[in-house]
């Protein structure tokens, strides 16, 4: 169950979970496949195997997991039956069919394709942590994140959050180069510089020393660090960005191996442990993070 890209969020204000009413509150927007002439659908599934709830709760923590189900329907086939049928039409009529009646005959070319069409599922996982008072979401783009925090604002009516740093943060990840690093980080060999510029040149660098003339040269011409890999207590390794959302998330073995010795037989225990252990780590990197960036008063 570990994540690999998160997306943070910090609550506006005190935040607790109704939990007398949460599955009945979730099942108010459960996963049903799309229907023939739906285009897409989505809604929460159960976390464990064979489980009901559709969340999983380990001590103040919420795990849950959004599915999304999109009919591939391509555009080249959809387009190629459209200028079929214009091309009819202006024969028969011997005048041009306009944009209105086009865009309707396009409509009746998808509603008619749509019951052929590949089905692609995927799932968004997330979880509530009320001792740190932020959501975690487990996604690589600001876009499904959203989904999935609309999706649970939805359910459970209210879910006051912001992204867990409101302002950008390449000024402190570059002092992190020209400077120390905080205790506990570590920086490695990759990193994402960008000029300050609205169209400014970006510069894209792996396995290269961090501490070289010539990427001390590119922060001296003034571009900033948008990404940079970094290890943390010897726990965990990533990229961090000026926003903070976290990429390629890798857990060492120090970390993972606490739970080997559960059956991978057991799945339902072995997720359970998981998730326990991944809420514990992630939960003490935001806490620092917090105060590696001084978030309190970020607004």
């Amino acid at each position: 169950m570990w994540f690999k890209n998160l997306k943070l969020y910090r609550f506006t204000q005190e935040f607790s979970l109704d939990t007398q009413n949460l599955q009945t509150m979730l099942e108010s927007m459960p996963f049903a496949p799309a229907g023939a002439q739906e285009i897409s659908s989505m809604g929460f599934v159960p976390v464990l195997p064979k489980g009901d709830l559709l969340y999983h709760q380990v001590g103040n923590a919420f795990w849950f997991k959004l599915k999304r189900e999109e009919k591939i329907l391509p555009a080249s086939v959809v387009n190629a039956e459209l200028a079929e049928k214009v091309a009819q039409l202006e024969q028969e009529s011997g005048s041009p069919v306009g944009k209105k009646a086009q865009k309707d005959l396009k409509e009746e070319i998808v509603q008619r394709l749509l019951p052929r069409a590949f089905n692609k599922h995927a799932f968004i996982n997330a979880y509530i942590s009320l001792d740190a008072q932020v959501v975690v979401v487990d996604a690589s783009s600001d876009g499904s994140a959203e989904v999935l925090l609309a999706a649970l604002r939805k359910c459970i009516n209210s879910l006051p959050v912001v992204p867990f740093a409101k302002s950008q943060q390449q000024e402190i990840l570059t002092n992190w180069l020209l400077k120390d690093a905080p205790q506990g980080i570590e920086l490695l060999d990759e990193a994402e510089f960008k000029s300050p510029a609205d169209d400014g040149a970006i510069i894209r660098c792996k396995k290269q020393d961090l501490d070289a003339e010539e990427i001390l040269a590119h922060i001296q011409a003034g571009k900033w660090v948008q990404k940079l890999a970094i290890a943390y207590k010897e726990r965990l390794t990533c990229i961090i960005a000026e926003d903070l959302s976290i990429k390629r998330l890798k857990f060492t073995d120090m970390v993972v191996e606490q739970n080997e010795d559960i059956s991978k037989d057991d799945m339902a225990a072995k997720l359970d442990a998981d998730f326990a252990l991944f809420v514990s780590e992630i939960d003490a990197f935001v806490k620092d993070l917090n105060e590696m960036f001084s978030l309190e008063g970020d607004a």
